[in-house]
């Protein structure tokens, strides 16, 4: 008797490497990428690709994605705490 496993293993749907990464973005989320890993200095780049590489994992996630589950970390960062696209607390028309 053997064991066998519960789940297959299969290939990662993004290889973990610059070319798999930026395969899975789109367009603009891959100059995005690009231009991230390009600026890093050489100890931050290992930090870039596996942020990234996780962002390329989300999008192509066959049970989908909301469109801005990526972005709402960095859309909050310059805008008080608040998505750019919604009013502000106090009701009045977003900016």
């Amino acid at each position: 008797m053997t064991a066998q496993p519960i789940h297959p293993h299969e290939p990662e749907r993004v290889p973990r490497n610059a070319e798999g990464i930026a395969a899975a973005l789109d367009g603009a989320r891959r100059m995005e990428f690009y231009r991230e890993l390009l600026a890093a200095a050489p100890e931050e780049a290992e930090g870039v690709l596996r942020r990234w590489w996780c962002e390329a994992m989300l999008d192509t996630d066959p049970a989908g994605r909301p469109a801005d589950r990526g972005r709402a970390g960095r859309d909050t960062a310059h805008h008080g705490g608040r998505r750019p696209d919604r009013a502000p607390p106090h009701g009045g028309p977003a900016r």
